[in-house]
């Protein structure tokens, strides 16, 4: 069990889980976000950890929750957190409540499924509105700006899970 929080220096970041998942042939799941601008609306699944939440569980719960995602079997988690800042015009909710950005725990996961299993309607509230299989590289080209930094340490951190393309 992972109740681990973030060190005191990310005390004014969220607490949130990340997870990257990769099918049988290397690729990485991206979700379009919904609503959101293209061309750099890609992402991988991310949420909030709820107090006294074990880690793992909040990846599995997040996975499940924005993809229907069930089927997968643990591969690795990225060392540390891995936090980024929210953009001076960024004024949501997590904003509103004193967080200047979010602080990441990130999971890689084997999917064990058929894509027949992914349902982005699997909770009421839709985080993404399309999804497709991609390198993990591209997943730092297709995200939005702010979170770039971030992304290239969870590419590092999982790159020897992908075979070389």
């Amino acid at each position: 069990m992972t109740h681990e929080r973030p060190p005191p220096e990310h005390a004014r970041y969220r607490p949130n889980v990340g997870i990257v998942v990769f099918n049988k042939d290397g690729l990485v799941w991206l979700g379009r976000r919904h609503g959101a601008a293209p061309p750099r609306n890609w992402q991988f699944p991310q949420g909030g950890v709820d107090a006294g939440e074990d880690l793992l569980d909040a990846a599995r719960r997040e996975l499940q929750e924005e993809t229907g995602i069930t089927s997968v079997s643990l591969l690795a988690r990225a060392e540390g957190w891995i936090a980024y800042d929210f953009p001076s015009e960024f004024h949501g909710s997590k904003v509103g409540r004193g967080y200047q950005g979010q602080t990441q725990a990130w999971f890689a996961f084997r999917f064990d499924g058929a894509d027949t299993e992914i349902d982005l309607y699997a909770h009421p509230h839709p985080e993404f509105d399309a999804w497709r299989w991609a390198t993990l590289t591209e997943a730092g080209e297709l995200i939005v700006p702010f979170k770039r930094d971030a992304y290239a340490k969870v590419i590092a951190a999982f790159e020897g899970l992908a075979p070389t393309r």
